[in-house]
């Protein structure tokens, strides 16, 4: 028990390492090197940049490579001898470079004409050699990186946002910007749709698959988070709430069993999913108040008969039920279903709701700047994250998700 006190000290914050600035326009992608005091930057200045740690602790920069059109994406691959970086950028095309030993040089590989429009995100997988990405020209397409050529492309109907990937099913999941997930089966020349997933209300921004739990989370515009069970028969779908903006990136922590997900406004939120939660109702539909029978606006015949105004029809978070104003005056949170902060409840289940109830299930820190993209180092415990504001900023999270990951350690 002692050890689980110390694994997560209440007062732990994310400890700011380094911030690293030098871009002339927003950072739109930071990545960290595994095993090297590292990170590859790409922005919309139009450079890809390597930056490596010096003696001092000062980030330095490497390499400086000016592209042809500003950066949208970056994918980097560490893998024995070869370095490969994949940059996606605002015309269309991403380009593979293979970055030295030293980390001092950077050599041009190929161009792929991927897209037609901006590219928003990019994978790398090295057992079928294929580039995987997705475009502002409403696309998902993979290319053959031996031969550069272009194997197959599917269409959505609006922008393609974000990208994961399982690699030994070839399974792609796509997010678009009409707030739709699309779960596909990629093979050499063709695709074919598996199931598509519905449950934002704004553009999907992020989305994380961890493939061992066969779990699939996505982060939107709608300032929330859904966890979808993909693996489990049920089709379980978890909503977190806790971000006050636009949900820009996702990392789950196998190991410790919790989320890291990072807002527009700074955000940075660390959810305890080693917890059992509850899934969020289904919303009720209703012509009157299933508490007390009032009619809503809309139904003419029972407030004709009535002789009563029409109400306006509001849900209770926690049972889904159809209820007036009246009926649901209270607010509470309710951390088991998701919902960190307040939220409408209907007088009973306000009243069912427990103080031990309320303990939050997350911890929320502030990153001080309008984060677009975060990346983690999960074996170090190191987050970056980069924005609008043109700073890269590297932290150590070690304090707040509980263990040094390394030493395998659970906070169990």
């Amino acid at each position: 028990m002692a050890a689980e006190i110390h694994s997560r000290p209440q007062s732990s914050r994310p400890v700011l390492l380094s911030k690293i600035e030098g871009h002339q326009d927003a950072v739109t992608a930071a990545l960290l090197i595994p095993k090297e005091d590292g990170v590859i930057t790409a922005s919309e200045d139009r450079t890809i940049r390597v930056w490596l740690k010096r003696d001092s602790g000062q980030y330095w920069p490497s390499i400086y490579h000016t592209m042809a059109s500003p950066c949208s994406a970056l994918a980097y691959h560490h893998h024995h001898d070869s370095r490969r970086v994949f940059v996606g950028q605002d015309n269309g095309a991403v380009m593979e470079f293979h970055v030295s030993e030293d980390f001092n040089k950077m050599n041009f590989i190929k161009t792929y004409p991927a897209h037609q429009n901006r590219v928003s995100a990019i994978i790398f997988s090295l057992a079928a050699e294929w580039v995987i990405s997705t475009g502002h020209d409403k696309c998902v397409s993979w290319m053959c990186t031996r031969s550069g050529n272009m194997l197959g492309r599917h269409f959505f109907t609006s922008w393609a946002s974000c990208l994961q990937y399982d690699f030994d099913t070839q399974y792609a999941f796509v997010g678009d910007y009409s707030g739709q997930i699309t779960l596909l089966k990629l093979e050499q020349n063709s695709c074919s749709v598996i199931t598509t997933l519905k449950g934002h209300e704004g553009s999907i921004a992020c989305l994380w698959w961890d493939p061992i739990q066969r779990l699939l989370f996505s982060g939107a515009s709608d300032n929330s988070i859904i966890m979808w069970d993909i693996g489990g028969r049920k089709g379980r779908t978890l909503l977190l709430q806790g971000h006050h903006d636009r949900v820009q990136s996702l990392c789950y922590l196998q190991l410790t069993r919790q989320l890291v997900s990072c807002s527009s406004d700074g955000g940075i939120a660390v959810w305890n999913m080693d917890v059992s939660r509850e899934e969020a109702p289904q919303w009720l539909e209703s012509d009157s108040c299933q508490k007390c029978e009032q009619p809503f606006f809309w139904n003419i015949k029972q407030m004709w008969d009535t002789k009563t105004l029409g109400l306006r029809q509001h849900h209770c978070r926690k049972c889904g039920q159809a209820v007036c104003g009246k009926c649901s005056s209270k607010r509470s949170s309710y951390p088991v279903m998701g919902f960190e902060f307040q939220v409408r409840v209907c007088d009973s289940c306000y009243d069912s709701i427990k103080d031990e109830d309320r303990t939050s299930l997350a911890t929320f820190h502030e990153g001080k700047h309008n984060i677009s993209h975060m990346s983690m180092d999960i074996a170090r415990g190191l987050m970056v994250t980069c924005g609008t504001d043109r700073v890269v900023k590297i932290w150590d999270m070690t304090p707040v998700v509980g263990c040094s990951l390394a030493t395998g350690f659970a906070p169990r």
